[in-house]
């Protein structure tokens, strides 16, 4: 029976301190350093860079780290998720990301999202994306100062609202590290660039 709660004890407090580790915000000027290095090298300096930590956006759970100057906002690493991953998109699409980001963080689910966009979209309350993308995912954290490592992976995205494969030529599935069309047809598709 000691040897059973003794385990227990031990399950608790590792749990508490990957709990802790995960919840533990970078400050602002280490944020902004990962979250740029999603997007192209000459976009970086001038780029908007929203994180967490400070008075969230309205209608948005994140905050302002940075106000840029040329249309570029980048995401900072969420610190809840073990896997790194942070973005860039230029600024025009900002309602329809942050539209996501509100409902996800209220806990509905990615066809609730869907949704709404759509409806928003169709009413009129929103443009359908029609930009550039870029992500950077690694399964461990990225040290700005070295660079992402071998487990890291980038793409680019292109939204092409309502495009079709037959229109642009492409696959709609990977096709080896060929560009290909997703979700081809909706508000959103977008062409898939893997690096």
């Amino acid at each position: 029976m000691r040897s059973i709660r003794a385990a227990s004890v031990l399950l608790l407090l590792a749990a508490c301190g990957r709990a802790g580790s995960a919840s533990a915000q970078m400050s602002p000027a280490d944020q902004i350093a990962r979250a740029v290095l999603a997007a192209p090298e000459s976009l970086r300096a001038d780029a908007t860079v929203l994180g967490y930590g400070g008075e969230p956006r309205e209608g948005d759970p994140l905050t302002v780290l940075r106000q840029g100057t040329n249309g570029i906002m980048c995401l900072a690493d969420d610190p809840s998720n073990e896997r790194f991953s942070v973005a860039c998109y230029h600024e025009s699409m900002d309602p329809f990301m942050a539209m996501g980001r509100r409902m996800s963080a209220a806990g509905e689910d990615r066809a609730a999202v869907l949704d709404a966009r759509r409806a928003a979209i169709d009413a009129g309350e929103m443009q359908p994306p029609g930009a550039a993308l870029w992500v950077l995912t690694a399964d461990s954290d990225v040290d700005p100062a070295v660079g992402p490592g071998d487990d890291s992976r980038r793409r680019s995205v292109l939204y092409v609202p309502y495009a079709k494969a037959e229109e642009l030529g492409l696959p709609t599935h990977p096709d080896g590290s060929s560009p290909w069309l997703m979700l081809p047809g909706q508000p959103w598709a977008h062409v898939m660039i893997s690096q």
